[in-house]
């Protein structure tokens, strides 16, 4: 053997392990049995297995099923994985077995590796070991699911939701800065009423502001957490007071509220909770979406398209047309809903398949869950911040467009009716005049009259123009 390596066991035997690799034996079968995609878990969900270990730990402890001194160790170990201090001894495939094992090994073996330094032993010898000791009263089975809550939930509360509020202050800054700013609706992309583009913008501003309900809505079911079922949900091997004891100490570790699951054999053979939340997130990104595509619409031209907002110059927007500008941060956060959708799609395959006791889907659910809550996240603050914080009104673009709106003529139905105003509106636009010119013309109404009912900045609000 290469002094490159040394010699780890496991229950299939001896397997050569890198000599600085805080790994063991089942890890390394695991990066050489699934060489799949390169894909390895992040920050988020290592961080979540290191709280569990060091919970797990804590827990043992005050139940006298841990000497004092090892169970030091392997808090002390886990706080490190807790602190990103070894991300780089996780190596698993998110494409493994469909339980998480490999993940939950590599776990236990790194934080075994690194307590058994810390007690002052060689790696390797398992002074600390990885199943008897830091997998105490658990299984792969009850840890990953878990992790995975933990690790959802963390993502949600520390990142996803502020970023969401960053977003929110945004578009309300943007909401009462263009409160004035009286333009013409659309609806069918075609010429609407009159609106003002600070009540556009309160309509974004307030899907963000919803989403982030729809978000928290989820806290519940992501805060039951499976530890303690072990195997098939039983419990066999597990102190009876474990799962309380760990919940507590995990909530104390996040400062979330975590507590032991209702039901311990649905927390392991179904992942419904993860769809349900998934499916939040996935509204979220359909809201941004339909804020980012409204805003590219909006700034569309400078010159031949819609034009009334100007968007920021972030880049150049060609490679040939020179001077182009183009919204290419919105566009950014239309593909992040893109892949959200796709990621949405494997959550909800993935949390449907749960077979008799146990679903076999954990690392991908957890894997898609964390990638679109950390897309959102960033692209939430990337919007506020890079496009949204910079947009401009174009207001006599606004002021023109609205003035010659065929729509304003929808004010006139209760003065004149609707068959008289759809013909003004009609002639209107066959003679290239303004709605006001024609219904004065035609003798409807006085100019007094037509300028009182066709008021578009009237038009924004509830209530019959013209009616004494």
């Amino acid at each position: 053997m290469s002094e490159d390596y040394r010699t780890e066991r496991d229950s299939l035997g001896e397997m050569q392990v890198p000599a600085d690799a805080y790994w063991g034996a089942q890890t390394q079968r695991a990066v050489e049995n699934f060489p799949i995609s390169g894909i390895t878990f992040g920050r988020r969900f290592v961080r979540a297995l290191g709280i569990v270990k060091k919970s797990a730990a804590r827990a043992n402890l005050d139940l006298d099923l841990l000497p004092e001194e090892k169970a030091a160790a392997i808090v002390q170990a886990a706080d490190e994985v807790i602190a990103g201090e070894h991300d780089d001894q996780f190596p698993v495939d998110v494409f493994q077995t469909g339980s998480g094992t490999s993940s939950n090994m590599n776990a236990n073996e790194v934080i075994a590796n690194r307590a058994t330094e810390l007690f002052g032993a060689e790696m390797g010898t398992r002074e600390i070991h990885p199943n008897d000791h830091v997998n105490f009263g658990q299984s792969s089975n009850d840890v990953v699911p878990t992790a995975m809550h933990v690790a959802a939930l963390e993502a949600v509360e520390r990142d996803l939701v502020p970023a969401l509020e960053t977003l929110a202050g945004a578009l309300a800054a943007k909401e009462a800065e263009f409160d004035d700013v009286v333009k013409t609706g659309r609806t069918h992309l075609q010429d609407a009423t009159p609106v003002r583009l600070g009540q556009e913008f309160g309509g974004y501003r307030t899907q963000v502001e919803k989403g982030i309900v729809r978000v928290a809505n989820t806290r519940d079911h992501l805060g039951e957490l499976a530890l303690g079922g072990t195997a098939v949900g039983t419990g066999l091997n597990t102190h009876p007071e474990f799962p309380a004891k760990a919940a507590e100490y995990i909530a104390e570790e996040t400062g979330l509220a975590f507590r032991e699951a209702d039901n311990h054999f649905e927390a392991q053979a179904a992942h419904d909770a993860m769809g349900e939340a998934h499916g939040a997130l996935r509204t979220v990104a359909g809201s941004l979406n339909k804020i980012a595509n409204d805003l590219r619409l909006l700034a569309s031209g400078p010159r031949n398209g819609l034009g009334e907002l100007e968007q920021p110059e972030n880049q150049p927007g060609s490679s040939i047309m020179p001077g182009k500008i183009n919204p290419v941060v919105a566009e950014a956060v239309n593909q992040v809903h893109k892949q959200v959708v796709g990621n949405d799609a494997a959550v909800a395959a993935g949390a449907a398949e749960g077979q008799i006791d146990l679903n076999l889907y954990k690392p991908v659910l957890a894997h898609n869950f964390l990638e679109s809550a950390r897309l959102l996240t960033n692209a939430s603050e990337v919007f506020a911040e890079k496009f949204v914080a910079k947009l401009e009104a174009d207001r006599e673009t606004c002021t023109t467009q609205v003035e010659q709106s065929m729509a304003l003529a929808t004010a006139l139905n209760p003065s004149i009716g609707y068959d008289k105003a759809a013909k003004v509106a009609k002639q209107a636009l066959d003679e290239g005049k303004t709605v006001m010119e024609v219904v004065v013309a035609e003798g409807y109404l006085t100019e007094e009259e037509a300028a009182e009912v066709l008021d578009p900045a009237k038009m924004t609000e509830p209530g019959i123009l013209g009616d004494d």
